[in-house]
């Protein structure tokens, strides 16, 4: 099976620094064939047979790796249907959409009931929730508070990255 996996604030400042050519070589380790790495924040696109779930991972990139960081795992399924097609038609720059996934859907509906601020909108479908940031993802309060009510069972990218992802996945 193919997955897309999320570490949770690699490689953001100074803390929680990690290699991606570390992460490849733990990730084929742990069993996964056609890993591949997107950028320096720890993404993640490979194939196992194995069952590697997300607390699996976060394990081992703690004892082998020295990082303590959460995980979000897809199916290559989950993440075609997140990339599907985002919900906001005057999102027109990719740096300023912001897309949160989580672990669970209990975590995407408490992301929902967020009020967005100003010219700023959140839609949440069945999949993910999509922040438009219209002023930039650094001046979002919205994007702080999802973040803040997110914690550890999600994460965000902007939707350059999704596509990427996708992109990897299909490739």
């Amino acid at each position: 099976m193919r997955y897309v996996a999320l570490w949770r604030g690699i490689n953001v400042g100074k803390a929680k620094r990690l290699a991606m050519a570390d992460l490849r070589a733990l990730l084929v380790e742990l069993g996964a064939t056609n890993v591949s790495t997107l950028l320096n924040s720890g993404n993640a696109v490979f194939d196992t047979q194995k069952q590697l779930g997300a607390e699996r991972l976060r394990a081992a990139v703690l004892e082998q790796l020295g990082v303590d960081a959460a995980v979000i795992l897809k199916t290559a399924a989950e993440w075609t249907a997140i990339a599907a097609r985002q919900p906001i038609a005057e999102a027109d720059d990719p740096s300023r959409l912001l897309v949160a996934i989580t672990a669970d859907a209990a975590t995407l509906q408490a992301a929902a009931a967020l009020a967005p601020q100003g010219d700023e909108r959140l839609v949440c479908n069945g999949h993910a929730a999509y922040l438009w940031c219209a002023h930039g993802v650094l001046q979002s309060k919205t994007a702080v508070a999802l973040l803040k009510q997110l914690g550890e069972a999600g994460t965000t990218r902007n939707w350059a990255t999704v596509e990427k992802l996708r992109a990897l996945l299909a490739a």
